[in-house]
């Protein structure tokens, strides 16, 4: 956590070009990547990658930059001519930077195959890699981070999005001595509560919910009770998202935490039960033990303040005193005064991106761990019968695949009848059946040898199991 200040100081010292920065993807994380690089003292953000070049143009405009210093380049010497002439790059292959000074590239694609693609490109021409697509990273992450190594560079999750951010919260807790007993985050719907029409609204989807009023308040009642009948009120609204198991699998590779169950438990609760719910057995929550992760629906009014997918940590009131002083000042203490959860209530996008493209390349450091580990993986279930040709579209904001089901497992080499990896399963065609609530299996979707994701990810079980 003071990696800013470092990076602060150290581009005041230099006082000149410090990092030349591009991004592949010019979508919305993408896009307020390159606009909010433009107030950011030392980085020159200078290219955009993107399939469809307009997108890129559009990006540039949109950060005002003016249209004719903005370059449509289809070869590596027209890149360097615009750059010569300080223009910016708008390109659809990153190979065309390779040599010509970029220091990091953003891979921000969310396209699984493509991403590993352009991982291993960005590797071989000696750019540092910030991972935005956690699609690629839940798959292939600990392999990248190796190879990336090897080659003297830096790979890392990235700031702007959860699992860099907590596993910031978590190391910053760490260094000034705090006994964390769980880490986790808001999902990405709040649970709504319209107490004077009755009903509850998750993610564009309102279910009545007569009587529910009755369950805003824990009171002296326990909150696992109250959570468990909430869910049983709110069972046609989904708790569980792809991108929450997704982006807690990333944690879980990069901390000592541990997912606390294939589906996390994802009560719907208020951020103020969750220091009560989010703790060990043995102190009355839901975790079978210290040391690990969960998912929360925040339940809030439609006026309520939201934890808006922001993350937090549970940390152990060991000073009986100054947590008193501390919940006067407005932190959240469980009721019985054990436990506090302490909160990062924002993920800002590419906004924040600059203190991991600048840390991985002034201070060599990334901002999650520099040694992650496949200790999980996210795969697969079909949730009906599937027959043999249905392609597994990913789709959506999101990149989730309809009738498919995403959940947790221990991490480990993946073999023809092992479940495959949630993300490897993207955009191929099932080659057999799979019955409702079977796993996906690698043999599944056949042969994958023109697969770039699928040939990292035996790279990294070689490496790893």
């Amino acid at each position: 956590m003071d990696n800013p200040y470092r990076l602060r100081e150290l581009v005041a010292r230099k006082g000149e070009r410090l990092v030349r920065a591009a991004i592949i993807g010019a979508g919305e994380f993408g896009a307020s990547f390159v606009f909010q690089a433009q107030y950011v003292t030392g980085l020159d953000m200078r290219a955009v990658i993107n399939r469809t070049v307009e997108r890129g143009v559009e990006a540039f405009e949109n950060a005002g930059i003016a249209s004719e210093d903005i370059r449509i380049c289809d070869s590596a010497k027209a890149v360097a001519q615009a750059l010569d002439g300080g223009k910016y790059v708008v390109a659809s292959d990153l190979s065309l930077l390779d040599g010509l000074g970029f220091d990091v590239v953003l891979e921000g694609t969310g396209h699984p195959e493509v991403g590993a693609r352009n991982a291993e490109t960005a590797i071989r021409c000696g750019m540092h890699l910030i991972m935005v697509s956690k699609e690629v990273d839940s798959v292939v992450g600990a392999g990248l981070s190796h190879k990336a190594r090897d080659a003297g560079l830096v790979y890392s999750l990235v700031d702007g999005d959860q699992p860099s951010l907590l596993i910031g919260l978590l190391d910053w807790a760490r260094v000034i001595g705090l006994d964390v007993l769980a880490i986790g985050k808001s999902s990405e719907y709040d649970f709504v509560f319209d107490p004077e029409a009755e009903t509850v609204t998750s993610n564009g989807k309102t279910v009545q919910t007569p009587g529910f009023g009755a369950l805003w308040q824990v009171g002296d009642r326990s909150a696992i009770e109250v959570a468990e009948a909430r869910a049983e009120i709110l069972k046609d609204l989904p708790r569980h998202a792809v991108p929450d198991l997704c982006e807690m699998a990333s944690v879980a590779n990069n901390t000592s935490f541990k997912p606390s169950g294939a589906v996390f438990h994802v009560p719907i609760a208020r951020p103020i039960e969750i220091p009560d719910l989010i703790r060990p057995k043995a102190l009355g929550g839901l975790l079978d033990e210290p040391g690990m992760i969960d998912v929360v629906n925040c339940l809030r009014y439609p006026d309520g303040s939201s934890l808006a997918g922001g993350e937090f940590i549970i940390v152990a009131c060991h000073d009986q005193k100054s947590w008193d002083v501390l919940a006067a000042k407005g932190h959240i203490v469980s009721r019985d005064r054990k436990c506090v959860m302490l909160t990062n209530p924002r993920h800002l996008l590419g906004v924040e991106s600059a203190t991991t493209v600048l840390s991985a390349a002034l201070l060599g450091m990334p901002t999650s761990s520099p040694t992650p580990e496949p200790k999980c993986d996210l795969v697969a279930r079909a949730t009906c019968d599937l027959p043999a040709g249905t392609v597994l579209t990913a789709s959506g904001h999101h990149h989730t695949i309809e009738d498919v089901a995403a959940e947790l497992r221990d991490g480990g080499a993946i073999g023809e009848d092992d479940p495959a990896p949630f993300y490897l399963l993207a955009n191929r065609t099932l080659v057999c059946d799979v019955a409702a609530g079977a796993f996906i299996t690698k043999k599944a979707i056949g042969d994958l040898s023109d697969s770039v994701l699928w040939r990292l990810r035996r790279e990294q079980d070689a490496l790893f199991f």
